[in-house]
Order: structure tokens, then sequence, then C-alpha cells
């Protein structure tokens, strides 16, 4: 490892120009390329202390050696020269992006004599026009079987055509009237190139023209009593119209753009691309990268802008590209795109209307993409296998952790707390086997309530204590099941739940709901199924604080055969309990991906939980029950009284004051507020709190969210 200070270069050595710079290993191999509005400040940013530099920064740093930089004019000559010194030097730790699948695209050979229309994977070639890509190459050949009727473009290979000259003859194509057959001399090399240049217009989207050209000859032909031909037309005319159609119109004819959507998570990130083209979808293509430099969503958006239009020139860039997130600054990648277009490019984020729909779906597309990645990842014994071994070996576990348990804290501003344990056996999630509790608090054997003040630690603390005292309970079982179980606890407005935690999925009868996996978790008596099984390792997600709780909990009950770490979120750190410093697995590591999707289950488990007692809440506000009140007025009503307790005291004249109320709207709310209970709680409908009191009251807040 080496210390960035050996090679950091001296004061005012770095200019404060925009530019390009290198960072290259002890053997002299570029390990990263990156690009500066002013060199000095940001090289400046990678030669401060470790300690406050991202884990994946901190790592390039170390592996570096030697730092070099090349000053350039604009910032955008450096995305320029950026491209191509990744091209070039191909740097470990620049976010590379590796297509899911070789995408097909449709190709005219416009560089021969004689263009050919034929599909193609792989690296683009000079001369050659390309149309897609496409997700089958079927669909590719069914469309050009269609649209042979009208452009009969060559399409047979090299040595076809070069027999069907030598020996005079067409070949099938020729004789059903689906190729020109300029092999044998029906049309010259100038005719054919127009019929090719016609077919690349008609790919491009301009197809109104050729539509209504071949309805104005099919006219003529018509009056002019040649049905044969008018008959012809009219089918070559179906033909066109029916390869248009498997092209579904997204947008307005006149369009063409790009749409570029990412989903990621902390390792990873997919990218989808649509391809539109006259207001049709002509092609997607997708990626999928590790992350293995500290990136946001900006940064990727412009990476998958150099990789997708670096070698492209003229209309293969569109007139608009529409992206999740705009790089800052946004000016030199929009320059960047004009001049390689020849005109202006519009670099934005759809806001309204067809469009951003149409960019909702490509992101559901980037969503199931990595989704997919996962799961083939994670359907592989191998690779499960590789990383149970890992996740052993960086913690110093005797065995592979074959069952691993995960626990996660969720609440809203401190308020309905809630925790979730999920279960990992063999590396594959157990949704029968997956617990969620509701946090009471606890002092000793007695339980209390608390507020807002009640933290994740605490929390952490209850639920693995209560997941293993339930385990020794078990192991220990001899007795009637009514002696060993604890006390249910009596939750207000809702039933009785065990003290160990609700089962991932309730018997469907009366008040329980059925949340995740599949079948009954209750023995045949009606008691809850064994849960005597340890698991070798215990993952919270958190970081020393969340570890120290977990392991506190386990030794105040005596258990000391279970390993315990933690994840943290933001810098994918593996913290141990009593060590200062955390694990830091390697980026390729098959064990921190499993941790990863470890800990996001647990999180996804536990916020889906505490959501759906948050909606539970907004059900017991007094106002629901007014006939004719939605949210709208409902939030306009507590937002100018304050509480429930000031509407239910004002007159109908203060209440028709609010905005949108009327006499008799109020009428009804003072009549439905004068019959309710007094005692019952107020409820904020913006964000589902309980008003206790008036002090307590306040206007709906757009920063309160889901925290976990």
């Amino acid at each position: 490892m080496a210390d960035p200070s050996s090679y950091r270069p001296k004061p005012g050595q770095i200019p404060e120009s925009p530019g390009v710079y290198k960072f290259r290993d002890e053997h002299g191999r570029v390990i990263y390329v990156g690009k500066a509005k002013s060199l000095r400040q940001r090289l400046s940013s990678y030669f401060q202390d470790l300690a406050n530099l991202h884990p994946r920064t901190r790592t390039m740093v170390t592996t570096a050696a030697a730092v070099e930089w090349t000053v350039v004019s604009t910032e955008v000559e450096a995305l320029q020269l950026e491209y191509s010194w990744i091209k070039e030097f191909d740097p470990r730790f620049n976010v590379k992006y590796r297509d899911d699948k070789s995408y097909p695209s449709l190709a005219v050979t416009l560089n021969e004599e004689f263009p050919r229309v034929q599909v193609m994977r792989g690296p683009k070639k000079k001369g050659v026009r390309y149309f897609g890509p496409y997700a089958h190459a079927w669909a590719i050949r069914e469309t050009v079987d269609l649209m042979l009727r009208v452009f009969p473009v060559r399409t047979c290979s090299a040595g076809v055509f070069k027999r069907s000259a030598q020996i005079g003859r067409p070949c099938l194509l020729g004789y059903i009237g689906k190729c020109s057959a300029p092999c044998v001399g029906r049309v010259s090399a100038a005719e054919h190139r127009e019929l090719a240049d016609e077919f690349c217009d008609f790919m491009a989207g301009r197809t109104g023209t050729y539509i209504r050209r071949l309805e104005q000859r099919m006219r003529e032909a018509a009056e002019e009593m040649e049905y044969e031909r008018a008959a012809r037309l009219r089918d070559d005319i179906g033909a066109l119209k029916r390869a248009m159609e498997k092209n579904a119109v997204v947008l307005a004819d006149a369009t063409d753009a790009d749409l570029i959507a990412v989903a990621e998570d902390e390792l990873e990130a997919a990218v989808q691309i649509f391809h539109v083209r006259g207001g049709r979808v002509r092609g997607q293509r997708g990626w999928v990268t590790d992350k293995v430099e500290a990136v946001d969503t900006a940064d990727l958006v412009e990476h998958a802008l150099q990789q997708l239009y670096g070698e492209e020139r003229g209309d293969a860039v569109p007139k608009e590209v529409l992206v999740p997130a705009v790089p800052d600054p946004a000016e030199p990648v929009t320059q960047w795109l004009t001049e390689r277009r020849g005109s202006r490019v519009d670099l934005r984020i759809p806001q309204r209307g067809d469009k951003k729909d149409l960019m909702a779906t490509v992101q559901r597309n980037a969503q199931q993409a990595l989704a997919l990645h996962k799961t083939k990842r994670a359907s592989d014994l191998t690779t499960r296998s590789r990383a149970l071994e890992e996740i052993a070996e960086a913690l110093g576990l005797d065995s592979a952790p074959l069952r691993i348990e995960c626990f996660d804290i969720s609440h809203l501003q401190g308020d309905d707390v809630v925790a979730s344990m999920v279960v990992f056996e063999d590396g594959l999630a157990r949704k029968s086997e997956y617990r969620r509790f509701q946090i009471k608090g606890r002092v000793g054997d007695a339980q209390i309530w608390h507020g807002a003040g009640q933290d994740d630690v605490r929390s952490m603390h209850e639920v693995v204590g209560r997941r293993f005292r339930r385990y020794l309970q078990e192991k220990q079982k001899t007795g009637e099941w009514e002696e060993t179980v604890e006390p249910a606890q009596e939750v207000p407005g809702e039933p009785a739940q065990e003290a160990f935690g609700e089962p991932a999925q309730q018997p469907p009868a009366g008040p329980d709901e059925a949340v995740e996996g599949s079948g009954n978790p209750l023995d045949d008596d009606g008691r809850p199924k064994r849960f005597a099984y340890p698991p070798q390792l215990v993952v919270v997600d958190g970081g020393q604080p969340q570890v120290a709780a977990a392991k506190r909990a386990l030794d105040e009950l005596g258990v000391d055969d279970v390993a315990v770490c933690g994840l943290a979120k933001r810098l994918e750190e593996v913290w141990l309990p009593g060590d200062d410093d955390p694990v830091v697995l390697p980026r390729s590591s098959e064990g921190l991906y499993l941790l990863q999707r470890v800990r996001d289950e647990a999180h996804r488990f536990a916020i889906t939980y505490q959501r759906s007692k948050r909606a539970k809440s907004l059900k017991a506000g007094p106002l629901d029950s007014v006939p004719g009140l939605g949210d709208s007025r409902k939030q306009a009503l507590l937002k100018h009284f304050g509480s429930v307790k000031r509407l239910r005291a004002a007159t109908v004249e203060q209440i028709c004051e609010v905005p949108g109320v009327g006499r008799k709207t109020a009428e009804t709310v003072a009549a439905a507020l004068a019959g309710a209970a007094p005692a019952a709680p107020a409820v904020n409908t913006a964000t589902g709190e309980i008003i206790e009191d008036e002090a307590a009251a306040s206007a709906p807040s757009a920063n309160r969210g889901t925290r976990s």
C-alpha cells in the first residue's frame, strides 16, 4: 500500500486550468482517469487525510504510485480526452459498463459498391449505417422481410453475390421480387444505392413521405386502370404499415430522443436506454456495472453518455437526450453532444406528459435488469458457497455461516418503531421464517413506551434480546407451552401479538395478515412453530453502536456461540464487536455482495411493515368519518386550525373561512365532530402523526419520511 504523500505534487505545480489526469500504479499501469474544471482543486482533494476519503477513493489513492495530468483549453476537450483515455487504458477504478447481453442491430453497409442489409453484432464499423439495437434478431428479420417488398435491397452474403454474378442467375429473392438483383445487372449500382438510401431514410423515421408517395402512385394506377400495379402498391403500403406497427408509437411523430434510466445500489448500477426515432421505440439496450469509484446518479449518466455516443456522429446522436439526472456542470456535456451531432442537442430531465411516463417505463426496465442480474448471481450454487467462505474467512469464523439472520429498525421520526428479522440459509432467503417486531422498550423485566426518544441502538438491543430469549425458551422447553412463552404485549387499538415477533405470514382468518413467505407458521394446536434453530451469524444494519448493542443482548442471555457483525450502509464496511476499525471486504467479493443483499432484504421488510402501520394510523382520525371530505380539505382544515380539538371548538362561520370549504361542508364537519368522542386522537393526515395536544399540532411537513 502506497502512501499518497510520497507522490503528491509540490504546491504550485498543479495548474488551475481544466484538464484530464491519470493515476498510475507502481508498475506504470493507468488505474484511474478523471477530468476536472480546475486540476489544482480536484487533485488536491485526493491528497487530504485518508480518513476523510470515501473508501473506494482511499483504495485508489493508496494503490497508485504516481499522478500526471494534461491541460486542455475547454471542458469539452477534457470530456473527449477522458473518454479516449478510458477507452485506451481501460483503468480498473473507472466505471466500466458491460453489456448484460449482446444486442443485434440492423446494419446497411453503405461502404460497399452494392450496399447490403444484414443483422450485425459487436463493435460498429466505419461506413456502416446502424439502426437499433433490438432485443431480438428475429424482430429485425421480420421487419426487413416486410420492407423488402418496397425496398428490394441486397441481403445476400459476398459469396452468394459473387456466385450469382458468375452464373448469371439471381438467388431466390431475386426471382420473387424481394431483391433488385444487382448481381445480374437488373439495376445499376447508382439505382441500388438509391434504394439503400431510401431504406435508411424509412428506418430513420421519415415514414410519412414514402407512405404518401405510394398512396399517390396507387391512386394514379387505379385511374389509369392498371389494377394489378395498384394492387401491388396497395400490398406494399400494407407491408410498410405492418413494419411500422411493430414499433409502438410512444411520442409525437417528429420526436427523436434517447431515454436513459439508472437503477443502482451501493455496489452495482444498471442502465437502460430506449432509442425513439420518429416517435417510435426503434431499439433498446442495457448495461450493468460495478461501482468501483465513488459516483452518484449524475456521474453514472455522464459515463453512459460517453460510452453511448463516444463513437457516434451525425443522426446517430438524437436531438434530445432524456436522463434521470443532469451532470454537473451540464454545459460541457451538452456542447460535446452538439458537436458530435452537428446541431443542437437538448439534455434534460422530463417533467411531465408522455416523456415522463415513458421515462418511468425505462426506469422500471432498469430496476428489473438490476434485479435479474442479482438473481442470476445469487442463484449460482458455486457463487453462494464462495460467498459464505469469504464471510467466514473475513470474520474469523470456524465454519461457513449456513444460517444468517439480519435485523433492521425502522420508524417515522421516532414514532411507530418496528423491527424486522430476515433469514438466509445457504445464501438463499427463507421467507417463511421472517419475523417482524413492534418495539416497546425494556427496562429490566418491565416494558415501557418510548416516544420519539426511542433510538435505534436501544431498539436493536431489545429485538435481538427478544429473539434469543425465545430461542433459549424453546431450547429448554419441558413443560406446557403457556408456561414458557412470554406474555403477549397489548398495543392500543390492535389485537395482542406474541412478544417474540409476528410471523412473516399469519393464518388468513381473523385480523391477521399474510405478509411474506408461504405456509402456516403455526402448529395444528395453534402454537407457534418451534424456532429453536440458532444462526451462525447475526447481521445488524448499522455500525459500531448497533453491533455493540446486539452483542450486549447476547452476552446478557449467555449466548456465546453466535457471531455478530454489522454492515454500515453508507460505506459498506463490516464492523465486529470491540474492534475500532472495520473489516473492508474487496469490491469484487461475493461475501460483501451476500451481506449487502441480506441487509437490503431486512431493510425492505422493516420499512414495508412500518408503512403498513402508518397507513392504519391514518384511518383513526375523526375527520375520516365526515362524508364528502377528501384528503385535500382535511389537510386544509388541520393546517388552518392546528388540531382537531380547535376545529371541534370552531363555529360554522369560522370553518367556512378555510379555502375550499363551503357552508354545507362546514355544517357537516361541525355536526360530525360534535357527535365524535372527544378523547379520540387527532391525526395529521399528511404525516400520519397522532396529535396529542395543541402544541404538538403542526402543518404538514415535506421533510418527514420513513427512516431506517
